[in-house]
């Protein structure tokens, strides 16, 4: 779900920066009032685009906080599993760092 959510969004600050691109190319050559609408226009949308990125800053640090205490209590219930599963990472990465 949270991939599905993350590719879009990213699909969507890059239509959004690109059309601020394209109204910017519009309007530098533009001239008078025409100009400034498509200045205006390109900001806003470029405006969106770094607050659909706070958006999903902030969803992904909430998720991470909801993991880490997920994990915390996983751990505080079941101790002896947790240094087990740590112990058997831990022994596989050594070999596969050895193998090297």
């Amino acid at each position: 779900m949270y991939k599905s959510t993350l590719k879009t969004t990213r699909s969507d600050i890059r239509t959004l920066v690109r059309d601020a691109q394209e109204l910017f190319r519009e309007a530098a050559a533009s001239t008078g009032q025409k100009a400034e609408d498509l200045r205006v226009r390109g900001l806003e949308l470029l405006d969106s685009a770094v607050a659909t990125a706070q958006d999903v800053q902030a969803v992904a640090l909430e998720t991470g906080k909801e993991i880490a205490a997920s994990t915390d209590d996983y751990v505080q219930e079941n101790p002896w599993r947790a240094v087990a599963i740590s112990a058997g990472i831990g022994l596989l990465v050594g070999l596969v760092i050895a193998r090297k």
